[in-house]
């Protein structure tokens, strides 16, 4: 058994209809994991999935008491799911990553080893095995996100990251904050790397993101980001009497 009041290390993983990686994903997470020497915990949570994943999660929770499943009733998409995990998430120090298998559980090591000069480590897929389309699509928003942002993030919807839970604790919440969640936590004053990360082609399923999709909720979403930035409060106490 997990002793939950024990464990550092929370690895949180959003799936949708990822039925075929699952099996694969979850025995090298805990291999991972467990290298580490630390007492860790997955947390996968179902977004509403309409085929086998929540079987198959069951069948991997009584292989592996370290598992815990968060099922939604209906799919949200993944903003909600990472934010449900975050919240539940028991570690002081939280891995997201996909569960698609195009994220690489073996950097999760190396982006965790950065936690102790910085609060977050996001990974940057700087080799991208996705369709042409996909790989400039985000190249562009990207670079339009900066732009208006008055960042300079190479890669800023990769899930892949690794943080301290307090970075998360008292950010803004809205759909689509994923793909804002360097500059939230950059907004809270923590510091934060970007690591490059391998990026692995999609081998089963398909992509639950397009063009259509994204490009105008992320630029609504990208003029709230900037809107907050810009007005956001902050101050230095210098006495109290």
């Amino acid at each position: 058994m997990v002793n939950h009041s024990k464990v550092e290390v929370s690895a949180v993983v959003p799936v949708f209809n990822e039925e075929e990686s699952l099996s694969i994903l979850v025995p090298k997470l805990v291999e991972v994991l467990g290298s580490l020497g630390l007492p860790y915990e997955m947390v996968f949570v179902d977004d509403g999935s309409r085929d086998g994943s929540r079987r198959i999660l069951r069948e991997m929770a009584s292989k592996y008491p370290s598992l815990r499943i968060i099922g939604f009733r209906e799919n949200r998409g993944l903003s909600t799911a990472l934010y449900a995990g975050m919240k539940e998430a028991r570690g002081g120090k939280i891995v997201t990553l996909d569960s698609d298998l195009q994220n690489d559980p073996a950097d999760i090591p190396r982006l965790m080893a950065y936690l102790d000069r910085y609060d977050m480590a996001t990974g940057w897929r700087q080799k991208r095995e996705d369709p042409w389309l996909k790989r400039i699509s985000s190249k562009i928003a990207n670079s339009i996100r900066n732009r208006l942002s008055g960042e300079a993030i190479k890669d800023s919807a990769c899930t892949l990251r690794a943080f301290k839970k307090e970075c998360v604790q008292n950010i803004p919440v809205f759909n689509g904050m994923h793909r804002f969640l360097s500059t939230l936590v950059k907004m809270e004053g923590y510091r934060m790397i970007e690591v490059p990360v391998v990026h692995h082609p999609r081998k089963f399923g398909e992509s639950k993101y397009n063009i259509r999709n994204r490009m105008v909720r992320s630029f609504i979403d990208l003029l709230g980001v900037r809107w907050m930035k810009k007005r956001r409060i902050h101050y230095e106490i210098e006495e109290r009497i």
